[in-house]
């Protein structure tokens, strides 16, 4: 019997669960499409990397330090060509090829004088072109480069820029300028993971990318059968022990997959975490619906009771309807899923990595994943309606068409949300006023926790008094529809405290972040303010900067001088017994000039004379002071004593952490061909900045991958970052304020339908059809704001705390963006009305008498 009662009352309110069924197939949406995404995205760079590697590979050995050969304008390390013969000369090796491959060239088209390579994320490779048995590429148009003057391009990079065989390409690599016609196209056998790839024929690309006849970055070969790759291996350690480094076609596919699962992760957990705001959000738009059907129906209830049905049964009926939601919502959100990650795949389409939408991926965990969410947030939404709804007594609910007051109940949900409050505040507190960073962040994560529980469960309270105030003007304002939508409002302050939750979460997160945000440039400017005394800075986005590159900036007119700095790999070993491997900056005499590092103790130009600076919370962590030697050994060069010779202080993101010595330093301790490239230059003027600034931009303006920035575009660069970040925050966050409008809506849509007989005795008397509309407008704006004012409020205690937690990391400007807290009190309001349209419309057109005799 209960069973058919709850799909009677589901279908007769089919129109009112048609919100909440949009919630739930939303945040299910969401998880199952970055479940099927993110799967189908690594199963696809698996089957690359399982097809493309070769059985053995041979490279440089691995000399300790834990530092990307290419990364800072690093030169690539290579080996001899007679490595390639030891390889070939192994039993069970039926080929061994010579590789050459770099990631530091930039591919300029001539004509525009643009680099078309990718400018963020994949990079731009180039090699020799050779054949493999299982090669990523074929030629499909053109022809193989054979001699100087020709290389071969990707498809993809040549359909995106235009080119086509015979059209000019210009190279810039490490060595120099190449310039080359195109001799043919290779398209992608398998996905592209969105590089831009050039190929050389073999000679051409050691004189030009290496600078080494004879030398290549590496060896592949393949086995005849006759040996595992794991037996070839093992033979080649024996011949070449530790001098080179040899994987097998497992380990190259292991070591591909971590470097692209990094960013797939990055992915995938940022876009369920703000799934898992959409599902907190579309509870309390679950729990709305189900406490108002559970009070609309409360006459029908007891008559279930009366007629012997019990408590349980009760209870069962009302969680039986939120399974029947949650499983259609799961079952709706599930086949949304699947849009969705079709649409994301498109969209890395367009950034470049092309994935097969025909081959979606989808593991029995997602149908799972989008099952789970769904029924059980669903389900456990309704629990509480479900449960208050199990005891109502049938004398009761037969006498009054309402549920019974519960004020023991209010009192206690009130003392636990003044204690949860009370408690997350205090952490805040504590946070904000905790001397590291680590322990600051655990206590702003409770307290960010805590707060917010605090405040859902004390919504309905705060209710009472924030409505009354935000509400006090309507009657002035508005006559009687404003008096009306003020006590409406406060009728229920529990369902008025839920639906406002809802918005709060979404608002408050964007507040918090346009808070940490806004201080992030306010901080980032203020340090440059003070620490940069460089009138310009030169940086490249692909690389280092060539010994072209430093030429051309230094024969600039209208420069003072000019300071470079190189990204050294090094392992670190202190007096303690502390060995670390990182990287050390060697830079020139007047660096201190562009960039004012102020010592703690000790001297910043007396380091970069002899000897090495080390920030304090280095010197802290080891007990080291002024004079005390370090033992740094230099990838690819000597092991030097050095002194430190300087204490620098930890008060700027510019240079906290870093540690530098001279360049004449590095210059001692690496041989020439070992020595990076410089990754920036600073420059200072010498007469008029703006003139310097527009010759320096002249002098640069053949190499397109450079950056030319004064400080006031440096400036600028770092808000249009953080920025581009906020963007991104706010897009997902948009799905939660999504779910909560729709709260809104069904708030006020259920209010409606539960009013019909009070909405038609106000007709009745007098109030017309446009005083009606604008009173339940009224309403859904309070309710609205009374949402903006609680988010407002949790953001910016969550923003500032953030702030003071990460102050001691370079955050040091608290910056509050009264902008924002304008546009979100605004957004509230339109928000309210919009979210008002649809039910407003409906109770104005209900018939008077009809309305009246509604029981």
């Amino acid at each position: 019997m209960m069973l058919k009662t709850s799909l009677r009352s589901f279908f007769a309110h089919k129109g009112r669960m048609a919100l909440s069924l949009i919630a739930v197939v939303l945040s299910v949406a969401f998880v199952s499409g970055t479940l099927v995404f993110t799967d189908t995205a690594t199963a696809t760079f698996d089957r690359l990397f399982a097809t493309t590697a070769s059985d053995i590979a041979v490279g440089p050995a691995d000399d300790g330090a834990d530092h990307n050969e290419q990364s800072g304008g690093a030169m690539a390390r290579t080996l001899p060509a007679s490595v390639v013969q030891q390889v070939a000369a192994q039993p069970g090796v039926k080929t061994a090829t010579g590789e050459v491959s770099v990631s530091n060239a930039t591919i300029v088209d001539p004509d525009t004088n643009k680099s078309i390579g990718p400018t963020g994320g994949a990079p731009t490779l180039a090699g020799n072109w050779y054949e493999t048995p299982n090669s990523a590429l074929k030629i499909t148009s053109g022809a193989a480069p054979e001699g100087a003057g020709q290389v071969l391009l990707d498809a993809d990079t040549a359909d995106k820029s235009k080119l086509s065989i015979g059209d000019q390409l210009r190279i810039i690599t490490a060595v120099g300028d190449y310039r080359a016609t195109i001799s043919g196209i290779a398209t992608f056998t398998t996905t592209n993971p969105g590089a831009a790839l050039v190929f050389f024929d073999t000679p051409t690309a050691q004189r030009e990318l290496l600078g080494h006849p004879g030398a290549f970055t590496s060896v592949v070969a393949y086995g005849d059968g006759s040996r595992t790759n794991d037996q070839l291996k093992s033979a080649l350690v024996a011949t070449f022990g530790k001098t080179y480094q040899v994987k097998t076609a497992a380990e190259q596919a292991a070591d591909n997959q971590s470097d692209v699962g990094g960013f797939l992760d990055f992915m995938k957990y940022a876009m369920l975490g703000f799934a898992g705001i959409s599902l907190l959000v579309g509870g309390f738009l679950i729990i709305n619906t189900f406490s108002m059907l559970v009070a609309q129906r409360t006459r029908e209830i007891g008559l279930l009771r009366a007629i012997g049905g019990s408590r349980s049964q009760v209870n069962r009926s009302v969680l039986t309807e939120a399974l029947i939601l949650g499983v259609l919502g799961s079952t709706i959100g599930l086949g949304a899923g699947l849009g969705l990650a079709v649409g994301l795949i498109k969209l890395m389409g367009k950034v470049g990595m092309h994935l097969d939408a025909s081959q979606l991926t989808v593991k029995a965990s997602v149908p799972i994943a989008a099952y789970a969410v769904g029924v059980i947030i669903t389900v456990l939404a309704a629990w509480l309606p479900a449960r208050r709804a199990g005891k109502v007594s049938p004398m009761a609910a037969l006498r009054d068409h309402g549920t019974p007051a519960e004020a023991a109940a209010n009192r206690i949900r009130a003392a636990v949300g003044l204690l949860l409050t009370t408690a997350g505040v205090a952490a805040l507190v504590a946070g904000a006023a905790a001397s590291s960073a680590g322990t600051g962040g655990g206590l702003l994560g409770l307290g960010v926790l805590v707060t917010l529980v605090g405040f859902v469960v004390i919504g309905p309270l705060l209710a009472g008094a924030v409505v009354r105030v935000l509400g006090a003007a309507l009657p002035a304002f508005f006559g009687p529809s404003g008096r009306l939508a003020q006590r409406n409002a406060l009728r229920n302050p529990r369902r008025t405290g839920a639906t406002a939750a809802a918005l709060m979460i979404g608002l408050a997160l964007v507040t918090g972040a346009a808070v940490v945000t806004s201080s992030m440039v306010s901080s980032a400017t203020s340090q440059i303010d003070r620490s940069v005394g460089a009138d310009f800075i030169v940086m490249s986005n692909n690389g280092g900067l060539t010994p072209n590159m430093v030429k051309a900036i230094e024969g600039t007119p209208g420069l003072s001088h000019v300071s470079r700095s190189k990204d050294i790999g090094v392992v670190i070993t202190s007096p303690d017994g502390h060995r670390e491997d990182t990287s050390i900056n060697a830079v020139s005499p007047t660096y201190g000039e562009d960039l004012r590092v102020p010592a703690v103790t000790g001297s910043f130009e007396g380091a970069l004379r002899q000897g090495i600076s080390v920030d304090k919370d280095y010197a802290d962590s080891h007990h080291l002071k002024v004079g005390d030697p370090l033992t740094v050994h230099f990838q690819g060069g000597s092991t030097q004593t050095l002194n430190v010779a300087a204490v620098t202080a930890e008060d700027n993101q510019l240079y906290q952490g870093e540690m530098y010595i001279g360049l004449a330093t590095a210059e001692r301790a690496l041989p020439a061909d070992r020595l990076p490239q410089d990754v920036m230059a600073l420059a200072g003027a010498s007469s008029d900045p703006d003139q310097a600034y527009a010759a320096l931009q002249k002098s640069l303006a053949q190499y397109p991958q450079l950056q030319v920035k004064n400080q006031a575009d440096y400036k600028a660069l770092i808000k249009k970052q953080v920025d581009q970040l906020l963007s991104m925050v706010y897009g997902l966050l948009g799905l939660a304020i999504v779910v909560a409008v729709l709260g809104v809506v069904n708030t006020l849509a259920l209010s409606v339908v539960e009013r019909t007989r009070e909405i038609g005795l106000l007709r009745a008397i007098g109030l017309s059809r446009r005083q009606l509309r604008r009173m339940i407008r009224l309403e859904s704006v309070v309710i609205a704001v009374f949402g903006a004012v609680l988010g407002t409020g949790l953001g910016l205690a969550w923003g500032i705390t953030a702030q003071r937690v990460l102050r001691t990391q370079g955050l040091d400007q608290l910056t509050v963006p009264t902008g924002t807290i304008v546009a979100v009190f605004v957004g509230a309001a339109v928000v309210g009305l919009l979210a008002a349209l649809g039910p407003a419309l409906r109770a104005s057109r209900m018939n008077v008498l009809a309305a009246i005799a509604t029981d």
